[in-house]
């Protein structure tokens, strides 16, 4: 059912896409050129005063001619910009994949850690409200549009074919930060894993069915800062992981947005790309939402459901494989390819 849906999607809208996405031939790549990469290790400002680091990876023949890019933007928690998480005992390397994998393809990436983490500039020692306005939700959402700047002022990347790649929580902040890039705005996005119903609904859920015992705490909790803008003290230890103090402003934001409602709003290209073995963003639930967004709203666009890929767009070889380790999924990456190809003419 899930593949069927999928594919009927795309044999709707793609057509659209391609229509609108049909220019003329890019120039033939310089195939003599050697293979490989270049890497360069970058610094530049964020929202708010703070600075961010990150990797732009170029194909090497961006040495003779200018490339299209794609600013990719990590997921929830302590996630550097590779994709992988503290909390997670093997190495996802998400982001670093699909950045090789661009590159290959000849397109170059800006991948960055996210404030507070990495080598960006770490959280605030002060008071909890100092605290609070570092990890606020609009500084998130600008450092996206900060990123995307850093990566236009690179002279090897083509201005006019640019894109923003978010996983999971990072697919929100491309959402949310897209319409606000008015200045050599993103040609298209990419929706990796990406929630399509507000937060505070998919919490609830996943705790009723993981930790049912917790549900009512976590409503109550959830009810607190919504109105606030405060985490409340006191919170089971479980809780207190899920919702850390100083993360209050910033969730109060992420519980209301609807996913959804911003693609409807969207112009922009998008290419929704989820895995069918998605234990966190749940097939068809949390995805259909989005689904109908973009069927909805008379933009070029995209969607894929893949049997058998994880969270993370790894294969899943077993009912309890959490699909964090090993290479993206073949299908996963051959898809992802061919639409940026064709969206950015690489």
């Amino acid at each position: 059912m899930i593949d069927r849906r999928a594919m009927l999607l795309g044999g709707l809208l793609a057509p659209a896409a391609a229509r609108a996405q049909r220019k003329a031939p890019p120039p033939a790549r310089p195939r003599f050129y050697a293979r490989g990469t270049l890497e360069r290790e970058v610094r530049f400002p964020g929202t708010g005063g703070v600075t961010l680091a990150g990797t732009l990876l170029l194909p090497i023949w961006s040495e003779i001619e200018r490339v299209p890019g794609v600013v990719l933007v990590a997921g929830s928690g302590p996630t550097d910009r590779n994709g992988n998480n503290g909390l997670i005992a093997e190495r996802v390397d998400l982001l670093k994949q699909i950045a090789a994998l661009l590159a290959a393809a000849g397109i170059a990436t800006l991948r960055y850690d996210k404030r507070g983490i990495g080598a960006s500039t770490q959280r605030p020692q002060g008071s909890l409200a100092e605290q609070e306005a570092f990890f606020a939700w609009d500084h998130f959402v600008g450092d996206v549009a900060a990123a995307h700047a850093e990566l236009l002022r690179h002279d090897e990347i083509k201005s006019y074919a640019t894109a923003l790649l978010g996983h999971s929580e990072g697919g929100l902040l491309v959402l949310a930060a897209a319409p606000t890039i008015t200045r050599h705005p993103p040609h298209g996005m990419v929706l990796v894993s990406t929630p399509g119903r507000p937060l505070s609904v998919i919490l609830h859920e996943q705790i009723a069915r993981g930790a049912p015992a917790l549900v009512a705490a976590a409503d109550k909790a959830v009810a607190a800062i919504q109105a606030t803008g405060h985490v409340p003290t006191g919170l089971p230890r479980e809780l207190a992981l899920l919702f850390p103090p100083y993360a209050g402003p910033f969730l109060q934001h992420l519980l209301a947005f609807d996913p959804a409602q911003a693609l409807r709003r969207s112009k922009m290209p998008c290419f929704l790309l989820q895995g069918a073995a998605d234990t966190q963003v749940v097939p068809m639930a949390d995805v259909q939402p989005l689904i109908d967004a973009m069927g909805a709203r008379g933009a070029p666009g995209e969607a894929i459901v893949i049997p058998g890929v994880s969270h993370n767009l790894k294969t899943v070889t077993w009912p309890s494989d959490p699909g964090f380790a090993g290479p993206l999924a073949p299908a996963a990456a051959a898809k992802l390819t061919a639409w940026l190809t064709q969206l950015l003419g690489a």
